[in-house]
């Protein structure tokens, strides 16, 4: 087996720790030479490098400007680079790289202990940073994300009508999009989410001051108007216009698949054409989302609606009482009676209140900023990604393609040679498909430092061999949002088929990415494999008010599907009764 994937990345010299930590989430599945070519390599790492050095804890100079170094692809899989994030740590005044380790890779096991290198204490970095951080500490508002809103949404409404496009045109359309807005996009997101470790790590310590280091994320949770929570606030009334339908509900318990054609040949009834017309306003807000949804080969809810009624399938069978608006507003009360506990306990140090208030307040700006960002962000690629399937049909309809997802194996500078004759990539595309397939069928290692291992030493995914948990063990992680549920566990491997959740159930799942999160609302806590606290759906499962435990290690492999857990996400555990 060949070891290098067409767009393997050297590690760097200078900054070699990488983990799956925090992207595993964003790119759980190999990376398609398209999205490597065409959309990290020349914009997603220097949009990152744009972010690091407009928060002035980095130079230009201190990147290699021929090689990525931030984003790295190994073995196919995609990697962030924890020697850079941690020189953030050392930088920015009153963070420690163990504070960067805690918010962006969680407790995974493996990562190495930070070791200083020359270069990394930079006094000018550091004054740099200071002056970053003041900004942070007293933003009240973030008005360039208003405006990048409106922008994606504008393109959103200004879609071509892409049938009527040739192919040339479908994909010229497609980079004129990226070469004038995606670097912007996303290094804002990334100077966003940057920005957002400052508050959490001032509560974090303060609460670690005061006793008790779990208040942090209570501190965190129910800020209100984070953007990655509103599909779920959504789907809930569509499942709520589902549960109060004898028509609606005959359709759906004859289930999921086939279910938007039933529906479209019952149109005429009321109820149902009331409930298509709140699917359509929804798949047009929100239809950008879905699992893997930075890469334009993968569908999202407005490419297969079968994902987001997968969701509202779930969601209809919940009683009135579990509405995501009356969990929230239980965080919301918590976190102010546990800011009000922190602030009393804080009475005779004012200057450490001060900082502890401001560090809130700061909070509630970038947590949503940062949810807002990535929704900018996904909400363009997902332009792209409609106009990528529509060239994708035709291949598959002439011929050319095996699947409609076949364009992502193909390289960015391949793009015209390939309109200009399909049939000459016919062999290279089913060869890169097959390597492909071979390579998601291994599990990439968390963490490495230097040199990946080889790939051919690598565990399948199909063979972990982890001692299954027994009554009384007790699993840990970190908190991903406080509170405590007893259920039966249900282990669900992929968003699009949660049937087996039932109202109640424990969720446990591998990832989290956002196309999970409406998951969220049926169940009574979730577990996940892998996660940080500065995980996109861990943000999402805070405003949601659902107990949660991310960080647990194999989680998905240890807990008996049907077992009953007990989910403590103030404490961050899973205790198997």
């Amino acid at each position: 087996m060949a070891e290098r994937w067409i767009v393997d990345d050297e590690p760097s010299e200078r900054y070699p720790i990488y983990t799956r930590g925090n992207v595993g989430e964003v790119f759980p599945d190999p990376v398609t030479p398209f999205s490597a070519s065409f959309a990290i390599t020349p914009y997603s790492e220097p949009g990152w490098r744009d972010a690091l050095v407009r928060s002035g804890v980095f130079t230009e100079g201190e990147f290699d400007p021929d090689h990525n170094e931030i984003i790295g692809i190994f073995g196919g899989y995609c990697y962030l680079n924890v020697s850079i994030n941690r020189i953030s740590g050392v930088r920015v005044p009153g963070m420690t790289p163990e504070m960067i380790d805690l918010a962006l890779y969680g407790s995974q096991p493996g990562i190495p202990p930070y070791e200083p290198q020359p270069g990394d204490d930079d006094p000018d970095r550091a004054t740099a940073a200071f002056e970053w951080l003041i900004w942070i500490m007293t933003a009240t508002e973030l008005p360039e994300l208003a405006e990048e809103e409106a922008l994606t949404k504008q393109l959103r409404e200004e879609r071509p009508d892409l049938a009527a496009l040739s192919d040339a045109e479908l994909v010229t359309y497609v980079r004129r999009l990226y070469d004038e807005h995606f670097r912007q996009l996303f290094g804002q997101h990334i100077y966003i989410s940057t920005a957002v470790q400052i508050p959490l790590g001032i509560i974090t310590q303060v609460c670690a001051a005061v006793g008790d280091p779990s208040l942090a994320m209570r501190l965190v949770a129910g800020l209100g108007d984070v953007e990655s929570a509103a599909p779920s606030f959504v789907l809930w009334e569509l499942g709520r216009r589902v549960a109060g339908s004898d028509v609606l509900t005959s359709e759906f318990d004859a289930g999921v698949p086939g279910l938007l054609d039933r529906l479209e040949g019952a149109r005429g009834d009321g109820e149902v054409d009331t409930f298509l017309g709140a699917l359509a306003a929804f798949l047009r807000e929100h239809g950008s989302r879905g699992p893997n949804e930075w890469d334009t080969t993968s569908h999202t809810w407005e490419t297969r609606p079968e994902l987001a009624l997968a969701a509202v399938d779930r969601m209809r069978l919940l009683d009135d009482g579990e509405a995501p608006d009356g969990h929230h507003a239980e965080r919301v009360s918590d976190r102010e009676a546990v800011a009000a506990e922190v602030a009393a306990l804080l009475a005779g140090q004012p200057e450490v209140l001060e900082q502890f208030q401001q560090a809130l307040a700061s909070a509630a700006v970038f947590f949503p900023g940062r949810e807002r960002s990535k929704t900018n962000a996904v909400r363009f690629i997902h332009e792209t990604r409609v106009a990528l399937h529509e060239l994708g049909r035709r291949m598959v309809a002439a011929g050319h393609f095996g699947q409609l997802d076949d364009f992502g194996m193909l390289l960015a500078d391949e793009l015209d040679d390939f309109l200009a004759d399909p049939a000459a990539f016919t062999g290279t595309l089913r060869e890169r498909r097959a390597r492909y397939d071979e390579l998601a069928a291994l599990e990439p290692p968390f963490v490495f430092a230097g040199e990946q291992p080889p790939v051919e030493t690598w565990e399948r995914r199909d063979a972990h061999t982890e001692a299954v948990a027994a009554a009384g063990d007790v699993l840990t992680g970190i908190s991903g949002c406080p509170g405590q549920a007893t259920g039966v566990a249900r282990v669900i491997l992929d968003p699009a088929d949660p049937s087996a959740l039932a109202p109640g159930d424990v969720l446990v799942a591998p990832i989290t990415d956002p196309s999970w999160t409406p998951l969220f609302v049926a169940a009574s806590a979730v577990v996940v494999d892998v996660g940080a606290q500065l995980s996109h759906a861990i943000i999402v499962s805070r405003e949601l008010g659902i107990p949660c435990v991310v960080s647990v290690t194999g989680a998905t492999r240890k807990i008996p599907d049907g077992a009953v857990v007990t989910v403590d996400g103030t404490a961050g555990t899973v205790t198997l009764a």
